[in-house]
């Protein structure tokens, strides 16, 4: 049953990605029923007693139905046009990916009550991490598009909802809540999966590909937000730190494990 969820869930998020900005009520709605939708099957798919089923399509599907909440809850502040249109389609692609890949039953039996809440935290930090890279995406078009610019009937409908987002001062300071936000968890995500590894592997650090990649991002992140509170930077310095900060959390949890379920066909926690 959870399965026909996800397929509404994605067609509410492909609708409400292309319908006309003027349209805004019925954009809100429908992204929030599509939300609604995704976590429900989210829920259904992946809680059950004593258990939690677990895999890199899962987690980016959390991933998306989280980044779209902030998009919905940001957007009643701020016009995020642009935003709406990177966050949703995305969305779409990723609510149906745990119907193609299930990803893997993991027992709860003997672990500690961290394990859920390690995961439960993980996700948001992701989370909060992606809607910043889309944030920065959008900022690099934005000041792009001011050493380019067009007339209204020159200019596409992407470009137009470029046109219609805050300014790019608004949107850095955005930027930067969201980031500090998302470090403070991602900061979370790694205290909490030392104890985690220490129970399951009896060392406080599994020095794999997730733990590696992840360490490089939360030092990136520190680092820029280091030399925002103590030098000031901003404009490309901040958008290339972002952008491959998040490439490397993308890396550590939803491509290390791609590699093991869908290419080497592996079980892995």
């Amino acid at each position: 049953m959870h399965t026909y969820f996800f397929v509404l869930a994605a067609l509410c998020d492909a609708v409400c990605a292309f319908l006309p900005s003027k349209n805004r009520l019925a954009i809100s709605i429908g992204t929030l029923t599509g939300w609604l939708l995704h976590g429900g099957a989210l829920w259904a798919d992946v809680v059950a007693p004593d258990s939690l089923r677990m895999g890199f399509a899962i987690m980016l599907s959390g991933t998306l139905w989280i980044s779209v909440a902030a998009y919905w809850l940001e957007n009643r502040n701020f016009s995020l046009d642009g935003l709406r249109v990177l966050v949703l389609p995305c969305a779409a692609l990723a609510v149906l990916l745990p119907a193609i890949f299930p990803g893997t039953v993991i027992s709860l039996e003997g672990k500690t009550a961290l394990f859920p809440w390690h995961i439960a935290i993980a996700t948001l930090a992701y989370s909060t991490l992606t809607i910043a890279a889309f944030h920065a995406v959008l900022m690099a078009l934005q000041e792009s598009k001011l050493h380019t610019r067009l007339s209204p009937q020159k200019s596409g409908w992407f470009a137009l909802a470029i046109d219609r987002l805050p300014a790019l001062l608004t949107m850095e300071k955005l930027l930067f809540r969201l980031i500090g936000f998302g470090f403070l968890l991602l900061t979370l995500t790694v205290v909490s999966g030392v104890v985690f590894s220490e129970e399951l592997f009896g060392q406080a650090f599994k020095w794999d590909h997730k733990t590696v990649f992840t360490m490089l991002s939360w030092v990136l992140f520190g680092v820029l937000l280091a030399g925002r509170r103590w030098r000031g930077w901003r404009g490309k310095t901040a958008l290339s730190f972002t952008l491959i900060g998040f490439t490397l959390l993308l890396l550590a949890y939803v491509g290390s494990r791609f590699v093991l379920e869908v290419v080497l066909h592996r079980s892995v926690i």
